[in-house]
């Protein structure tokens, strides 16, 4: 436990059993009003289903759930292939390439555009920029204007919906425009809040995924020589997928969550009001729940990581970013070949946030 004069605790948890329990535990809250002065992300875009508890969180999730239902997401595979063969595609004579920059975060990006009906005139460098600023600010950047900035693309976005300029309302974003605007199920401030939410998560995530489970196959050829050999294969893939998962989570601190009632704990008591941190990146190394956790075995069964959390907040968008993942691992290594780190291991750039847990670049250098 770490507290500190004038501010709440915050418990540590690193069990997976333990972490696995308080994340579906309705003891804890998630709405960050309990906590004085706690301020979770952008001013005036925290009313999402991440920082909200029942009913909130069911109203809101209801809303977006249907959009990521896997048996949708699974439409998405071809093209999510073409865009990656064509990123590829781009890069196919460069000696040098950053899976970051010129793969991994304009795929996953241009995806959730896709899901979102983000017009493709926004999907830039500069808007993901935008959105990353909030997780990871850059001290030499203005705070205040990269929240504008990204207050400015939201109402872009929402207003285009609102006049039909945008797509053809079929869209998820587009159905949560008509449904603040027609039944009130949302309110403004929470589309705005939702819409955010699922650009950035949406996109972080799956781009974590690819770069940390790139840099793990880098280090492990062995395993990489797996997904490429005669036993490669659907059932191989998926356990891939979930062990790059575990290895190194994408998330490594679940997000806010506070006791909203005192919370018994081996022998001990969160109090009320008190922060609670639950290490997912721990819990995945965890030797009581995982045979030899720090090896990396892409055939591991069963794999009960919390890469995507647990319980009622477990991640909406995991269908999609299991699906990114299957395709971009497998084409990742036969299309690059014989690559190696352009750099030494402990001088590769990770993005210094809380939450999340990912490069902001892998160059490789092919050989």
């Amino acid at each position: 436990m770490e507290h500190r004069p004038g501010r709440p605790a915050v418990w540590q948890i690193s069990r997976h059993e333990d972490v696995r329990a308080l994340l579906s535990d309705p003891r804890l809250s998630k709405e960050p009003g309990r906590v004085p002065g706690y301020v979770p992300g952008p001013a005036g875009l925290n009313r999402h289903l991440v920082h909200a508890d029942p009913p909130d969180h069911t109203r809101l999730r209801t809303l977006v759930n249907s959009a990521f239902v896997p048996r949708r997401i699974a439409l998405l595979e071809p093209v999510i292939r073409d865009v990656a063969n064509r990123l590829l595609d781009r890069v196919e004579q460069h000696a040098h390439i950053d899976v970051i920059a010129d793969f991994a975060a304009p795929l996953t990006f241009r995806m959730i555009c896709a899901v979102l009906g983000v017009p493709e005139a926004l999907d830039t460098p500069a808007t993901r920029d935008t959105l990353m600023s909030t997780i990871a600010p850059d001290p030499a950047v203005d705070t205040r204007q990269s929240e504008k900035d990204l207050h400015a693309l939201l109402d872009v976005l929402i207003a285009g919906k609102r006049s039909g300029r945008v797509e053809d309302g079929t869209d998820l974003l587009g159905a949560l425009v008509r449904a603040g605007d027609e039944s009130g199920a949302m309110s403004e401030e929470e589309l705005r809040s939702t819409a955010y939410l699922l650009l950035l998560v949406g996109h972080d995530t799956s781009m974590n995924l690819i770069g940390n489970g790139m840099l793990a196959l880098l280090r492990h050829p062995d395993q990489a020589a797996r997904l490429t050999g005669r036993d490669a294969g659907p059932r191989l893939l998926g356990t891939a997928v979930e062990e790059l998962l575990r290895y190194d989570s994408p998330v490594r601190d679940a997000t806010f969550r506070c006791a909203a009632e005192p919370v018994p704990l081996h022998g001990r008591t969160i109090g009320e009001g008190e922060i609670v941190s639950l290490l997912i990146g721990s819990a995945n190394r965890d030797r009581r729940r995982f045979a030899e956790p720090d090896t990396l075995d892409l055939a591991r069964t069963p794999n009960e990581h919390l890469a995507f959390g647990y319980g009622p907040h477990f991640c909406i968008g995991a269908a999609l970013a299991r699906l990114e993942g299957a395709i971009a691992f497998p084409l990742l290594l036969e299309r690059l070949g014989t690559v190696a780190l352009a750099k030494p291991l402990d001088e590769l750039p990770w993005r210094p946030a809380r939450v999340m847990r990912g490069l902001t670049a892998l160059p490789l250098v092919r050989q």
